[in-house]
């Protein structure tokens, strides 16, 4: 049974709304290459864990999780028009072999977090990004099948917890001092 610390291997296909007023295909997990998380380590959205609880290897799945639960509404703030400047690669010139229109790349925040954003439009002097989740603004229906659930071993416990393997930083690689080489400061 699907409970905190249990590995859960599934299929899924990920439906959003579509243009027509019916559902899209948004993505999917195949038995080929299946979700595999680690129940009520974060891995997750919460909504999702929680439709997740009590089921069974070989259960089917079939839920939705509105957007209030998933990514939220999409906010228009989170759409920014930045210096082009700040695009520049190591040598002082515009990184088009990254930033382009459809790409996602990492931004850092004025606190030091890394966050994704699309890139909408880049122009001579600046460069229109999207900060929004791409399943922003968007209920999300799950229809798969349990593949496996299993016991999380402590070697597997041990990497989620500590994704920078120095097993020091917890996540927060400004007060690493290690030296693992896998994080970024």
């Amino acid at each position: 049974m699907i409970e905190n610390q249990k590995v859960v291997t599934l299929t899924y296909e990920l439906y959003v709304a579509g243009e027509d007023g019916g559902e899209e295909l948004f993505e999917q997990a195949t038995v080929e290459r299946p979700l595999t998380y680690c129940q009520g380590e974060g891995m997750m959205l919460p909504a999702f864990e929680a439709q997740m609880a009590g089921k069974e290897q070989g259960d089917q799945i079939d839920f939705t999780i509105p957007k209030e639960e998933a990514y939220g509404e999409y906010d228009e703030r989170g759409l920014k028009t930045l210096p082009k400047k700040l695009f520049f690669d190591g040598d002082g010139e515009f990184d088009a072999e990254r930033v382009f229109p459809g790409n996602v790349i990492p931004m850092n925040t004025t606190d030091g977090m890394i966050v994704k954003a699309m890139v909408l439009e880049v122009g001579d002097k600046d460069v229109t990004i999207d900060l929004n989740h791409p399943l922003a603004g968007e209920d999300l229906h799950f229809v798969g099948k349990i593949l496996e659930v299993r016991d999380v071993t402590e070697g597997e416990l041990q990497a989620i917890r500590n994704p920078h393997r120095c097993g020091k930083c917890k996540g927060k690689c400004d007060d690493c001092e290690s030296g693992c080489g896998s994080c970024e400061k």
